[in-house]
C-alpha cells in the first residue's frame, strides 16, 4: 500500500520524537510517497529546528543525511490546483502540496499537523492514525 507521508513524520522519525514508534508500525511494509518538493520543505524545516535551537548547526547536516536515507518516492503534483487549496483554507502552500498529492494519487495521508488533518478531512482524503 502507498501513503503519503508529510515532513513532519520524516522528522520525527529521524529526531527520535515520541511518535517515532507508532511512525514506524503505521509505515511498516508501506511504500512512502510525497510531493517532488519534499527535498525543499525538508531544508526549511531543518532550518527551522535550527533557528528554534532544537539541533546545532553541526547537526543540521546530519539530520539531512538521516532524512535522505528514508526511501520517499517523489511524485509531481499540480501545482495551480495546490495553490486553490492553500486560498480556500488559508494555509501554506508546502501543506497543500500534500493535501493535493493525497488527492491526486488517492492515497492516504500521515502527518503530525492537526490543522491538516482537519483539513484532509474536509476533502475527504483518508487520513492514517
Amino acid at each position: 500500500m502507498n501513503i503519503i507521508v508529510d515532513t513532519n513524520i520524516l522528522l520525527a522519525a529521524v529526531m527520535d520524537e515520541p511518535e517515532k514508534i507508532q511512525i514506524t508500525q503505521i509505515t511498516q511494509g508501506m511504500e512512502l510517497i510525497a510531493p517532488e518538493v519534499l527535498p525543499f520543505e525538508m531544508g526549511n524545516a531543518i532550518t527551522s529546528l535550527l533557528k528554534k535551537r532544537i539541533i546545532t548547526p553541526g547537526e543540521v547536516l546530519d539530520v539531512w543525511e538521516a532524512t535522505r536515507q528514508i526511501p520517499v518516492k517523489l511524485m509531481p503534483i499540480n501545482i495551480e490546483m495546490a495553490l486553490k487549496i492553500a486560498v480556500q483554507f488559508g494555509i501554506y502552500a508546502y501543506d497543500a502540496y500534500f493535501l493535493q498529492c493525497a488527492i491526486e494519487q488517492g492515497w492516504p495521508l500521515l502527518t503530525l499537523d492537526r490543522k491538516m488533518k482537519a483539513i484532509a478531512s474536509k476533502l475527504n482524503i483518508e487520513i492514517m492514525e
